[in-house]
């Protein structure tokens, strides 16, 4: 059997294992072999034979072993379905990649509550694995545990899944303290044009950090110094403010961060740092002092926040589908902005009382969603950082507007791409104008029809495009939703769970 192959089914017995929430050695236990071996058939260096990959694929109760070579996941949508009942709004993906970052702060044990199950945290679980941290999925799967080793092996970095992922980045902030000098391949992740990482190289250079970069790597030197004045970030952004926050989290001494992102998954990250021993002021402002501390060697019991986002993209999907679905678990301090433009838009809805989130800190509701007639805003939607609209909310706002009566210009400065990609909706009847690459023109109501199409290849314009198909009478075919997967956890079943009809398959 040709390497490649070898690697190939590696890979995806490694992905079905973490899937069920296994280690190697809880499978390797179930095939009456040994983790050693486990470790050589995932990594693609041991030969396999039918018979074992049919015992993994029985082990795993998983047809995506026995099926590999089917090829990449598809979604078919039956449309026209009204949604009913109600959904939990699950932990934030972006905040959850950034406690894996920040996990390499600790000497001791991590354990994260309820991790997203998506494919951004297990290409990071698979870079943090390959450079010798310690992770295991505990509690019947819901929980992670995190415990990194004395030293790590930088040089056995999985560069493939790294490449996957854009939160490969923050590695930068955690690893300056832990080495003299060290590689990372360029951040992947979505297609949204040209984004540059020099504003995490203006604030980490006052740490000491060096980087250049030839051929796809980022090559690191440390020559470790603490602030001498406060950290001006040049960009307000999310990653560039907790790249900062893990620099200066083991940093001895007091560093402030100016125009920092006061983002959910950056307060989030401020407060298991607070866990760590790490105290911060200013969290859920523009200016964060951190008070470092040279060692960390804790045990450490964190549960990260619901992700506003999600409950945005499940809010579009009872507007798009016009239901009346609760969605719980909401937090809502991230999400007002969005509710103040729908209320005057005109949606109908109902808030329960406020009560926390189970890290005491994250205020959540519950929202009831209903039938609304909706008008198209007077003014531009655009996003602005927070507590302004959330960016990442703002595809959202396309599959809204295409139901609304009226014109509604959505103004998406922050990508170079992902305005274009909203124009997909055109396939399936909507009325989408690009006035150039960050503008679009939505005229409304919209009559859906299905239609069969490429997933784009940017997050949330992907999963507006599956809103809108489920919208739309008739049968529609997303194909090849990796992207999806990403960033939501089984979004197609739980979805289905409300009433929604999406049938997954792959090619045989």
């Amino acid at each position: 059997m040709a390497d490649d192959y070898l690697v190939r089914i590696g890979k995806l017995i490694r992905d079905a294992r973490q899937h069920r929430g296994w280690t190697q050695t809880q499978l390797a236990d179930a095939l009456s072999t040994s983790q050693s071996a486990v470790n050589r058939i995932e990594r693609g260096n041991q030969n396999i034979s039918l018979e074992m990959i049919a015992r993994i694929g029985e082990a795993l109760d998983s047809e995506i072993v026995s099926l590999g070579y089917a090829g990449p996941m598809h979604l078919r949508v039956v449309g026209g379905r009204r949604l009913s009942g109600s959904i939990d709004v699950k932990t934030s993906k972006n905040a959850c990649v950034a406690l894996l970052c920040a996990s390499l702060l600790n000497k001791g044990r991590t354990v994260l509550r309820r991790v997203a199950r998506i494919e951004e945290v297990y290409r990071l679980l698979e870079v943090l694995n390959s450079i010798g941290v310690r992770t295991r999925w505990i509690n019947d799967g819901k929980d992670l545990e995190i415990v990194p080793p004395a030293r790590l092996e930088m040089d056995a970095m999985d560069a493939d899944a790294a490449r996957r992922t854009r939160s490969i980045i923050m590695f930068l902030g955690p690893l300056l303290h832990r080495m003299d000098r060290f590689k990372l391949p360029y951040a992947g992740g979505c297609d949204l044009g040209t984004r540059t990482i020099e504003p995490h190289m203006i604030a980490l250079r006052r740490f000491g950090l060096d980087i250049s970069a030839t051929e796809g790597i980022y090559h690191a030197e440390v020559q470790r110094m603490s602030p001498d004045r406060p950290i001006v970030l040049t960009e307000r952004g999310d990653t560039v403010t907790e790249n900062a926050l893990l620099a200066a989290a083991r940093n001895a001494g007091t560093t402030v961060i100016r125009n920092a992102s006061s983002n959910y998954m950056v307060q989030d990250l401020c407060f298991f740092l607070e866990a760590l021993g790490v105290r911060v002021d200013g969290i859920g402002t523009t200016t964060l002092t951190v008070h470092g501390v040279p060692e960390i060697d804790v045990d450490v019991d964190y549960s990260p926040s619901e992700d506003p986002v999600e409950a945005m993209s499940l809010l579009a999907a009872a507007v798009v589908t016009e239901s009346e679905l609760t969605i719980r678990r909401v937090p809502i301090e991230f999400l007002e902005i969005e509710l103040a433009v729908l209320e005057e838009m005109g949606l109908d809805h109902d808030r329960s009382a406020e009560y926390a989130a189970d890290n005491g800190r994250t205020r959540l509701i519950d929202l009831t969603v209903r039938p609304s007639k909706l008008e198209a805003p007077i003014d531009k939607i655009h996003p602005m950082p927070f507590p302004g609209l959330n960016i990442d909310n703002v595809p959202f706002f396309a599959a809204i507007a295409a139901v609304a009566q009226g014109q509604t210009l959505i103004h998406d400065w922050v990508y170079d791409n992902r305005a274009i990609y909203l124009t997909d909706l055109n396939r399936l009847g909507g009325r989408l104008q690009l006035l150039d690459p960050h503008r679009v023109l939505v005229e409304g109501p919209t009559r859906w029809r299905a239609a069969e199409m490429m997933c784009p290849p940017a997050l949330r314009p992907a999963v507006v495009v599956l809103l809108a198909m489920m919208a739309a009478e008739g049968t529609s075919v997303l194909r090849n939703v990796y992207v999806i997967n990403r960033g939501y956890e089984d979004l197609a079943e739980r979805l289905n769970s409300v009433g929604a009809q999406i049938e997954i398959f792959r090619d045989i």
